[in-house]
């Protein structure tokens, strides 16, 4: 098998004119998987409507799930018809369409579909086994895109508004899916599994194949609704399943009440223990953390992927380069929880393992449009810094505009609105400018000087001070030498004074011996000279493989 092409490799390279000319309304997704070979043999029959005249429907799919039929509303193609020499599959349609008609086109692919190394960090399948033999499979695709089982618009604005799937798989196994379980068939010694969800993210949907058992129950909503919770388990696991499983409801009620409404209530909340660590597929995010015990009273890794139904599944970036807006916010959801279950203690905590992690290499956000590959590269993109820095920034832009307006923030940029309530609002879009303008209308005040430095530039601001005698200088410093009249509290003696730096360096008396604290409730994300040389030390010692010892 050759390997995928660079075109599949990419998610979220720039859409063709062809597939912007279309509205993606339903995909109905049938896969049987081949779990002793690890291959896949499918059918995908998708429905668009045209939104601009075309004459030409392009998709992506991996050119290894070799194409056996194409069905043009009901009629077969002729192989002539279409090609898919890199994974841009391009149909040519018998004559033009024009805006508003609609499209039924019907692929029957297979093959060896591209197995994940190093799952979730490489998208792939994960083909496995449990303890006592039995196959246990799982998709992880987010890098990659979901190009790489189905016939897809490999780009965040590709949602479908609709997809079904059936998974046809050996009948002692179970296919935990996205959306709601519509039904369950038997066909002798198989079974077919039938899941709907309404607008998934593109990389959200996934299958999922094991021995699994289930638990359930129902959450009764501050909104009214009543709310499905499932977790499927690995049979064995009970135990450590019903403890995780009991957390759902207290991660719920955080949401819920810092957030807003669960945005996929009419479905359900899931959760499926997976073959390698996890990733946020939506109302069915993969698990597979080991049932890692956490000094924060709470499994960090479920309530990320949760964290992610609201940011990533319900407001979905525009573009990659607006990728923050997924990890940035659903990071920040973390000590945000801590402090929701422990108090401060562990919120800082939290955050100050977050800013050890900070490189400031590149921007958090480039201006232009980026693949995956692009942002989450270490040496050449942001990286891990829209998970850490974005969520630092966060920290800082709450301690700025106060609770309410920064709450109030969040909402319109998940909902479209600030009064969300079940059925009042749909899945969105959102790019980094829009949060921006959120920001400004809430507060009354321009700040984009906040997001040009924080978003827009590598370097950290930093803060000088300089004392001579009784006086007390303070100045900001950013690396393009711009504004940023962000305040700053001292702690002089007992007594904390904010200071107002909306007019450049300020100087103030301060006795000369009087304690002085920069900063005493951690509230600015600047740069920190130790920080740096704890980095580099930390470096040095990775370097040499030596031990590095814990920062508790």
């Amino acid at each position: 098998m050759a390997p995928p092409s660079a075109q599949t490799l990419e998610s979220g390279l720039a859409m063709t004119p062809a597939q912007r000319a279309v509205h993606f309304d339903h995909a109905e997704l049938h896969f049987i998987p081949d779990l002793q070979n690890h291959r896949l043999q499918a059918r995908a029959e998708l429905s668009f409507t045209a939104v601009q005249p075309l004459n030409q429907l392009q998709l992506n799919l991996d050119r290894n799930l070799a194409i056996s039929a194409i069905r043009l509303d009901g009629r077969n193609l002729a192989t002539s018809a279409w090609s898919n020499p890199e994974g841009l599959l391009s149909i040519q349609l018998p004559a033009p369409v024009a805006a508003g008609q609609h499209i039924h086109v019907e692929i029957h692919y297979a093959g060896h579909p591209l197995e994940a190394r190093h799952a979730p960090w490489d998208g792939g399948f994960v083909w496995s086994h449990t303890a006592d033999g039995k196959p246990w499979m799982g998709t992880a695709v987010e890098g990659e895109g979901c190009d790489i089982f189905w016939p897809c618009i490999d780009h965040p604005e590709g949602k479908p508004a609709l997809v079904d799937t059936w998974v046809t798989i050996p009948g002692d196994l179970a296919a935990p899916g996205n959306g709601r379980l519509i039904d369950v068939r038997n066909e002798g010694a198989m079974r077919t599994w039938h899941w709907q969800i309404k607008a998934p993210n593109t990389y959200g949907v996934t299958l999922n194949v094991g021995p699994f058992a289930k638990l359930k129950s129902d959450y009764h909503s501050r909104y009214g609704n009543t709310i499905p919770l499932q977790f499927w388990y690995l049979r064995g696991h009970e135990d450590q399943a019903r403890k995780l499983f009991a957390e759902i409801p207290t991660m719920l009620d955080f949401f819920e009440g810092e957030i807003g409404p669960y945005p996929f209530g009419d479905e359900k909340v899931g959760v499926v223990e997976t073959p390698y660590e996890g990733m946020e597929h939506q109302t069915i995010n993969a698990y597979g953390n080991g049932y890692a015990q956490s000094p924060y009273g709470f499994d960090w890794l479920m309530q990320h992927e949760f964290s992610h139904e609201w940011f990533g599944n319900q407001v979905t970036n525009a573009d990659w380069d607006d990728m923050w807006i997924h990890e940035a916010f659903a990071t920040y959801m973390q000590p945000l929880y801590g402090q929701y279950l422990r108090g401060d203690m562990a919120y800082f905590a939290m955050l100050q393992s977050e800013r050890v992690m900070v490189t400031n290499r590149v921007p958090i956000v480039s201006g232009h449009s980026q693949t995956e590959a692009q942002v989450y590269d270490a040496k050449r993109g942001p990286g891990n810094d829209i998970y850490y820095k974005g969520s630092l920034m966060l920290h800082s832009l709450r301690h700025l505009i106060g609770d309410q307006a920064f709450f109030e923030s969040i909402r319109r940029l998940v909902y479209g609105r600030a009064d969300p309530r079940p059925g009042n609002f749909s899945n969105r879009y959102a790019d980094t400018h829009d949060f921006i303008r959120i920001v400004d209308q809430v507060t009354g005040r321009s700040l984009d000087w906040f997001f040009q430095v924080y978003l827009y530039q590598a370097a950290l601001p930093r803060l000088d001070l300089q004392r001579q005698g009784d006086t007390l200088t303070l100045a900001w410093h950013t690396g393009s030498n711009t504004p940023f009249p962000m305040p700053v509290e001292l702690q002089i003696g007992q007594q904390f004074r904010q200071i107002d730096m909306s007019h450049g360096p300020v100087s103030l008396h301060v006795p000369a011996g009087e304690l002085l604290i920069v900063d005493p409730h951690s509230e600015l994300l600047r740069d920190q000279p130790g920080i740096t040389r704890y980095q580099q030390w930390l470096r040095q010692q990775q370097a040499r493989h030596a031990p590095i010892p814990k920062p508790w």
